[in-house]
C-alpha cells in the first residue's frame, strides 16, 4: 500500500517518526508534513503568502518533504504536486495530546484528514491522549492494523476516521469503539498579564475537563481507557434544520 504521513507537529515530531518506523516495515511510505509545529490552526490553508518546500534527509538518506504551510497545505501539495501516484491511505499523527470533542474543529491533524476526504481520498487522523513522556507504540501498531482493514470497512469517499488511543500500556487498553463526537464545550481560561511596558496580553490555559458530559461519546470513551474510532466529514449542514427550515419563505 502507498501510503503518505503528515502531521501537524512537524515534520520531525515523534509521533510522525514513530508511525513512519512502523509503517514503512510494510509498506511504501511518503512523508509530506509542516516544516514548524502547526497545531490547532484547524482547516487553514495559504493564500497570501509562497508555500515554500524543502526536502529532509534522516540518516543520511531521504525522508520527506517539509513545508512552509499548514496541513491542509501539504495534503494539496502532496496529491496535485509532490507524489508521482495518489496515495492509497493518507495517515495524519500521531499527534501529541487528544483530539475529541469540539477540539477536532481546531486540530490541524484531524483537518489533515479532513482535506484528504475533500480530495476523495482515504484518511485516518491519529492522535495519542497525552503530553508528558509518550509511548507512541501502540498508537502505531492500531494505525497499521488500521492501514491493513481499511478496505473491509467500505467507507464512502468524503468520510475520514478520526482515533484516539488512551496513553496507557498495551494490555491495560480495554479495547477499540465506534463513537461520536462528544459536543459539550471544554471550560476555557485565560490569564491576564502586563507586559514590561504596561500593555495587557493573555496566556490561554490548558483546557479542562467538562463538568457534565451527556451520553457516551469520544471523550468518555478514552477516558475509560478505549481506544475510540469516530466517522467524520466535512459537510456542516444541519440536515433536519434544512427540512425544517424549508417550510419558512424568507424573501428580500
Amino acid at each position: 500500500m502507498n501510503i503518505l504521513l503528515t502531521n501537524d507537529d512537524g515534520i520531525l515530531a515523534p509521533g510522525l517518526l514513530a508511525l513512519h518506523e512502523r509503517l514503512i516495515q510494510d509498506h511504501q511510505v511518503q512523508v509530506v508534513a509542516p516544516e514548524m509545529e502547526q497545531s490547532a490552526v484547524g482547516h487553514a490553508i495559504t493564500l497570501v503568502d509562497p508555500i515554500r518546500i524543502k526536502p529532509i534527509s534522516r540518516n543520511g538518506r531521504f525522508f520527506g518533504y517539509a513545508v512552509s504551510g499548514t496541513p491542509a497545505d501539504c495534503v494539496k501539495l502532496a496529491v496535485t504536486e509532490l507524489l508521482a501516484v495518489k496515495p492509497d491511505l493518507i495517515l495524519s499523527g500521531i499527534n501529541l495530546g487528544a483530539n475529541v470533542g469540539l477540539n477536532l474543529l481546531y486540530s490541524g491533524t484531524v483537518s489533515a484528514a479532513t482535506e484528504a476526504a475533500i480530495l476523495g481520498l482515504p484518511a485516518l487522523a491519529v492522535s495519542l491522549n497525552t503530553f508528558f513522556n509518550p509511548d507512541f507504540t501502540p498508537a502505531a501498531e492500531f494505525a497499521a492494523r488500521a492501514a491493513v482493514l481499511w478496505p473491509e470497512l467500505g467507507l464512502p469517499p468524503g468520510v475520514s476516521l478520526n482515533v484516539n488511543i488512551p496513553a496507557l500500556p498495551r494490555e491495560k487498553i480495554k479495547g477499540a469503539v465506534w463513537t461520536r463526537q462528544c459536543l459539550t464545550p471544554f471550560p476555557e481560561t485565560f490569564t491576564r498579564r502586563i507586559d514590561p511596558r504596561g500593555n495587557v496580553y493573555y496566556w490561554r490555559g490548558e483546557d479542562k475537563k467538562p463538568e457534565h458530559v451527556n451520553g457516551l461519546s469520544d471523550y468518555t470513551h478514552l477516558a475509560q481507557g478505549y481506544i475510540t474510532i469516530t466517522p467524520i466529514k466535512p459537510d456542516l449542514t444541519d440536515h433536519l434544520e434544512l427540512s425544517r427550515l424549508k417550510n419558512h419563505n424568507i424573501t428580500l
